[in-house]
């Protein structure tokens, strides 16, 4: 590993734009790439370049591992940062960064096989004693063995994609007669999204709860746990609301868990910043899940919680100098909750929305943060995670925290596309989550009448006026002639010059 002073950030949206920012105030300057229909976003102005990469698709932009690796050859950067999704858990792509002499600002690619594989996950952590859920430790070879295996563990079992994530390629199975057909589902999904279709069978759980533990680790051997983070409230196993503590976390519980998640990290060799999931049943036993061996969108609340900005410790663990953290020194100071604002309409089935952001405002005052890619004037395509901002907020309570984010999620503007803001708020005044009494199952039971009649009048008054005011606007501009204005896509002649200078440094 060596220092370096330039960075790629491969990725675009929120996260792109927090890891310029990071590298900024590392003192390092950031190399952002963009799509076409990203051109004129947020991340791209923050980086001290900027470098098209290809049309909307992803496979010929963001996942196009050869250009990203010559871009960033031909800017001069020493590393490049793969941010979360896209090309961030591809073990080859970290490889050949390495390759091609550069330093990946991530885990290693043997840590990152390891731990992508689920039935090598499990039998890695089985043999580190790390608690696992119930199941076959290898693929099951068709519906046949899958058949066997249930039967052993008694229905409902899970169905899961052995290189699969994001709730892709599994399936519930309550009895024998629909093993059959479910596993020809969950294969068909695994081989179109992994370009794999091993399954295997895990014991289903009833109501857990999704829990996670922050890990960092360095190349003098330690490896720190930052607590846990709730990830519990989720549609389809994509996680919606995360927050730190969790209220169903013990001290004791928390000292179980991260013991056991240093020990899973440890194993492989990691690096970096990552991720130990857990299910954690009603009776308080956990049962490792996955590593997710990359940043995770929900990072931000367990920064406020502990005061650690994980972006930052990734840079300086890349270039090989020691953790800043100290685990006898980490204690969880208040707490933190996320809300993940997507262009999705959740009164229409989230069915995802686009268009253009006509206007925004953004939530700000004592203990707000706003983690966003989006700005006035963006489109918002099909082509890529809907995911628009994250509004996270921080109090010395969690009661204080929850109507800390009520304020914020009203301050919230968005005109241009349906969110999901309403449905944040409405979640934060359940009194259910108020009182923390949930489990991944919360909006199976909960969703009919936190979705039933339509958006919240909290929020819909206030875009009301806002896109009253657009209208008015609008009709004023067409009664007035055009102003002469620089085509969007052109960069300034002082723009161009300062990025020439630092290309040249």
């Amino acid at each position: 590993m060596a220092t370096f002073k330039r960075v790629l950030v491969a990725n675009r949206g929120e996260i792109a734009l927090r890891i310029i920012r990071a590298c900024h105030e590392e003192g390092l300057e950031a190399v952002a790439v963009y799509s076409e229909p990203d051109r004129l976003s947020p991340h791209v102005r923050a980086a001290h370049i900027a470098v098209p990469i290809g049309p909307a698709p992803a496979a010929e932009s963001y996942l196009n591992g050869g250009k990203l690796i010559d871009t960033a050859q031909a800017t001069g950067c020493q590393a490049i940062h793969p941010g979360y999704g896209f090309l961030s858990e591809r073990a080859p792509f970290a490889e050949a960064v390495a390759q091609a002499g550069l330093s990946f600002v991530g885990p290693p690619a043997a840590a990152i096989r390891a731990m992508g594989d689920k039935t090598e996950a499990r039998r890695r952590m089985q043999a580190a004693g790390v608690p696992i859920v119930p199941g076959s430790t290898r693929p099951v070879a068709d519906h046949v063995q899958a058949r066997a295996e249930a039967s052993r563990l008694g229905y409902p079992v899970l169905l899961k994609a052995a290189a699969g994530g994001g709730g892709k390629g599994m399936r519930l199975v309550q009895q024998d007669g629909e093993i059959e057909s479910a596993f020809q589902t969950a294969q068909s999904e695994a081989v179109k999204a992994f370009g794999a279709g091993e399954l295997y069978v895990e014991k289903y759980l009833e109501r857990p709860r999704h829990i996670e533990i922050q890990v960092l680790a360095d190349t003098y051997g330690r490896v720190v746990a930052l607590g846990e983070r709730e990830c519990s409230i989720q549609r389809r196993n994509q996680k919606l609301i995360e927050e730190a503590p969790s209220v169903a976390v013990t001290p004791a519980l928390r000292r179980r868990l991260s013991e056991a998640a240093t020990a899973a990290a440890g194993s492989v060799g990691y690096l970096g910043a990552g991720t130990i999931e857990f299910l954690l049943a009603p009776s308080g036993e956990f049962y490792f899940l996955e590593m997710n061996t990359r940043l995770q969108v929900e990072h931000p609340v367990t920064e406020l919680v502990y005061g650690v900005d994980i972006v930052r410790e990734q840079l300086r663990v890349a270039q090989g100098q020691p953790l800043r953290v100290h685990a006898g020194a980490l204690q969880p100071r208040g707490h933190a909750l996320e809300c993940r604002i997507t262009a999705e309409d959740p009164f229409n089935s989230f069915l995802p929305a686009t268009g253009v952001i006509r206007y925004l405002v953004t939530p700000s005052g004592p203990g707000v943060r706003w983690d966003g890619g989006i700005e006035a004037g963006n489109e918002v395509t099909l082509f890529y995670d809907p995911l628009l901002g994250k509004l996270i907020v921080w109090g010395d309570t969690r009661a204080t925290a929850l109507q800390r984010m009520q304020r914020a999620l009203r301050e919230l503007v968005i005109v241009g596309i349906p969110s999901s803001q309403a449905f944040h708020l409405r979640v934060m005044a359940d009194p259910d989550f108020q009182r923390g009494d949930f489990d991944i199952t919360y909006l199976e039971h909960a969703g009919p009448r936190l979705l039933a009649t339509g958006a919240s009048p909290e929020v819909t008054a206030p875009l009301a006026v806002v896109a009253a005011l657009l209208a008015e606007q609008q009709r004023a501009a067409e009664q007035s002639p055009p102003p002469t204005v620089r085509p969007p896509d052109r960069q300034s002649a002082w723009t161009l010059a300062a990025r020439r200078e630092a290309l040249d440094r």
